[in-house]
């Protein structure tokens, strides 16, 4: 017997799922989420926000141990691995409690519990013997993703981690092997290498971050490579065999195999979509490659029902399921000038040191596309407060149509880039032009200089250069 009917059911409550359900809310459909383990989902308990909370305190780590270069002097210099810790978990406590005042706030009703489609618009809700039969006009499914395991090579969480493993380790390893070298594969290899953990980071793809711009990529190795982390691409896993307090690994590079000994190995190969225990099976929802299968409304083939984020497939990224959530719930309300994502102005942030953020196409792509490219370029070490800062690693590069002047892409390195590349997202979402950006007065002193300079560069009018 039905117990319950909305007009809106969201499973899942992490960042697709909860924007999702308060903006259903918001729109005045009686919504309700289920969530079976912890709103916020991976983002903010096991992903977005631990890492950076981890990454912070590597920060201020790495500027106690230069600290002399400021001009000050600091005395035994040490850090606590379980306060590291502590306080990333205290900082995800705080952000899911603060989701669960926003759902409260705006009404939405939460059931705890596994949610499965039972029949048409209609879903049990499974907690410990407890089942709960609710009805949804309409459903979006966020349920998220999880790692992807390496069959025959699973994690074990004790010497063959996945990123949660990473994110609470019992302690430090003298050596740690990095199985992908995408955002969270050198995500962790920065924070781990700078607690001094020796880190080895191997890639099948010919680059770090494969799908980033080429020649950014290649800065970002050499830095990484320079603060000790050894990076290999074009090289493949071929095999692992657990020791007693090690594990051996079998690395393939150009046909050549070799036997390395680490402590641990974290596997950042990526995430597959959870599309298990849903019921889908007694629907018309469609799955490919364990994504769920949607239009460019976030339909799925069973009529009312919805899906967003990680699980209908890459890129995902929590700001993607975000801004799905809105789209999906808008259109569904027929609110009046709803897009469709655009994947093509999506931005990408990683949080290494130096960060790297990048927006639209890589030159490479721009001139595949047949574009008649300009390419701008500005150095961090000529920009006067970066020099203030003692930032001086990295350069912004800025890709125009050089035909029409439209902004085609940016790729960015150095520190805070993660902050200043929603400027160039700004500008593409306008359609602005390199006349307007060049006309635009940034404030001095400060790194969006830039991004000003860089576009003076595209076209031979770099002042600082």
């Amino acid at each position: 017997m039905i117990e319950q009917t909305f007009d809106l059911v969201v499973v899942g409550g992490g960042p697709g799922g909860y924007v999702a359900a308060i903006r259903g809310a918001q729109l005045g459909m009686k919504t309700a989420l289920v969530e079976r383990k912890h709103l916020g989902g991976i983002c903010l308990n096991w992903g977005c926000i631990p890492t950076k909370a981890l990454l912070r305190s590597a920060e201020v780590y790495r500027n106690m141990k230069h600290a002399e270069s400021y001009g000050l002097r600091v005395e035994k210099i040490g850090f606590n691995l379980d306060a590291i810790v502590k306080r990333s978990r205290g900082v995800s406590e705080q952000l899911q409690q603060g989701v669960g005042y926003l759902l409260k706030k705006n009404k939405v009703k939460v059931f705890d519990g596994n949610a499965q489609l039972v029949g048409t618009g209609q879903l049990s809700v499974t907690n410990s013997d407890t089942v709960t039969l609710i009805a949804g006009k309409n459903i979006i499914l966020a349920t998220g993703a999880r790692p992807m395991q390496i069959n025959g090579l699973e994690a074990d969480g004790k010497q063959i981690w996945t990123y949660m493993n990473a994110l609470d380790p019992d302690g430090l390893p003298k050596s740690m092997l990095i199985v992908g070298a995408g955002a969270i594969g050198l995500e962790f290899a920065s924070f781990y290498n700078e607690l001094g953990v020796k880190v080895t980071v191997v890639e099948a793809l010919l680059q770090v971050l494969p799908l980033g711009d080429e020649e950014t990529s290649a800065i970002l190795a050499q830095h990484l490579q320079k603060q000790g982390i050894e990076i290999l691409t074009s090289t493949f896993l071929r095999g692992m065999n657990k020791n007693t307090d090690s594990i051996t690994v079998t690395l393939e590079t150009d046909g050549q195999s070799t036997q390395v000994f680490y402590d641990r190995v974290l596997l950042a190969t990526g995430v597959v979509g959870n599309v298990e225990d849903l019921g889908l099976e007694n629907t018309k929802v469609k799955v490919v490659r364990n994504s769920i299968q949607v239009d460019q409304w976030l339909q799925t083939n069973e009529p009312g029902v919805y899906a967003i984020g990680d699980v209908t497939g890459p890129p995902c990224l929590a700001h993607k399921a975000s801004h799905e959530g809105i789209i999906c719930v808008e259109k569904i309300t027929g609110v009046a000038g709803v897009r469709p994502l655009d994947l093509s102005k999506m931005p990408y942030c990683t949080y290494t040191h130096p960060q790297v953020a990048n927006i639209g196409m890589t030159e490479q792509q721009a001139k595949e596309k047949g574009y008649n490219v300009k390419v701008g370029r500005f150095p961090f070490m000529a920009n006067g407060k970066a020099i203030a800062s003692g930032k001086t690693e990295g350069q912004i590069k800025i890709i125009f149509d050089a035909d029409r002047g439209g902004l085609l892409g940016a790729h960015m390195i150095g520190a805070e880039v993660t902050e200043m590349l929603q400027g160039y997202g700004i500008a593409m979402n306008l359609e602005t032009t390199e006349e307007e950006l060049m006309h635009t007065i940034f404030a001095h002193p400060t790194l969006s200089e830039m991004m000003h300079e860089s576009v003076l560069d595209a076209f031979g009018k770099a002042i600082h250069l």
